[in-house]
């Protein structure tokens, strides 16, 4: 069962890998994210988008909780899992727990603003009514190379 949903969660970051390479498109930092659904398939899709809207809020894993949330016609997504190509911020690690997502797997971890086991552990916080399984490390390599590509390329 576990080799399964590794090979699942792989699975699903390639998804969100897709939706990052979006993001360079328009200029956005490289994230992307995915929501799978209790069934397994992918029900909510998001990828940075700040610079494409103006908007500080348009981080890939909000984008895909949004649109997962009107998929489902449902706030609560409490059967589904959030994958992401990085670690989660503080609003996005907030977002996870405010929609009660029981299942956080990562790519790369953000040593500067990550909020779910790097700088902050916001998805775990024991006085928060609901915390959240990590998965950590999920294609890793390829999630942190697009990154660091991504700002090589502007320094």
């Amino acid at each position: 069962m576990q080799h399964a949903a590794m090979h699942d969660d792989a699975a699903a970051m390639r998804e969100a890998l897709a939706e990052a390479r979006l993001a360079l498109v328009t200029g956005d930092v490289p994230v992307g994210a995915v929501v799978v659904g209790p069934g397994g398939d992918v029900v909510g899709r998001g990828r940075n988008g700040r610079e494409a809207t103006g908007d500080p809020t348009a981080h890939a894993e909000i984008l895909a909780l949004r649109d997962a949330a009107a998929r489902l016609g449902r706030w609560r997504l409490d059967d589904c899992t959030l994958v992401v190509t990085l670690e989660p911020c503080a609003m996005c690690a907030g977002a996870v727990v405010l929609a009660r997502v029981p299942r956080l797997v990562l790519g790369a971890w953000d040593p500067k603003a990550g909020a779910a086991g790097s700088v902050h552990d916001l998805v775990r916080d024991r006085r928060l009514n609901h915390r959240v399984e990590v998965v950590s490390g999920v294609l890793e390599d390829e999630c942190a190379a697009l990154l660091r590509d991504f700002f090589d390329e502007r320094r």
